[in-house]
């Protein structure tokens, strides 16, 4: 990993929510880098810390305080607008819930955020994407006539049409049953490792997370490396 890129630094990462009896903080002080084609997985009890890291790193929300640089962007230097914008063109995200536009087929959620960013040959790229994740006789269906597990490959389709360096994935198998849990996270690996992304995993399984180069725990808030 000598020669790899820094792809994400965070740097003393805290987030604390207002409440009647004063500021909760739920993350501490997380420091974090990953590089390109590395995995890492973050795993922890539910109430932890996970999810709200997850956001963060995402930059779905922005931290208390600490620094976040993606890309070689800090990010907590970026407006709303101009966040978003880079967010769809740079980070790949996969939920445990497929998060796709009910009316759109497959390709054209595949499509989305290229058509989004004005890309010409978004269709193109899309169509590319949907047969790389094994759909292509399944891309003008919508996602109702899908499976849980179609669901899921059109959602890596999507995550990954923009070609990113950085794929985030939280529980991206939890909702589906463990044969087709495990042909989904077999796709997310291979298909990161194809494009040379780094990929982090948040996740409560310990298979799916031993798999990963580097594992993290968190607790109460805390990130620590696991041996």
């Amino acid at each position: 990993m000598s020669d790899s890129v820094e792809i994400l630094k965070a740097s003393a990462l805290t987030k604390s929510w207002d409440t009647p009896t004063g500021p909760l903080r739920v993350l501490s002080g997380v420091d974090l880098t990953i590089k390109s084609g590395e995995f890492v997985s973050i795993v922890g009890p539910s109430g932890s810390g996970k999810s709200t890291l997850l956001s963060l790193l995402a930059t779905l929300d922005r931290p208390t305080t600490g620094i976040l640089t993606i890309a070689g962007r800090d990010v907590s230097q970026m407006n709303d607008d101009e966040l978003a914008a880079w967010r769809g063109a740079s980070l790949g995200i996969v939920f445990q819930q497929f998060h796709l536009m009910p009316a759109l087929t497959a390709l054209e959620n595949v499509a989305l955020p290229l058509e989004i960013a004005g890309d010409k040959d978004a269709f193109v790229k899309a169509r590319e994407a949907i047969i790389e994740v094994g759909l292509a006789e399944r891309s003008s269906h919508l996602p109702g006539e899908l499976s849980g597990g179609e669901c899921q490959r059109v959602a890596i389709a999507r995550s990954l049409v923009t070609r990113p360096k950085l794929l985030l994935a939280d529980e991206p198998s939890g909702s589906l049953d463990p044969e087709t849990g495990q042909k989904i996270t077999d796709l997310i690996f291979t298909l990161a490792s194809r494009h040379k992304m780094a990929v982090i995993v948040v996740t409560h399984n310990q298979e799916l997370a031993a798999r990963c180069q580097r594992r993290y725990v968190m607790r109460a808030g805390i990130l620590s490396a696991m041996a």
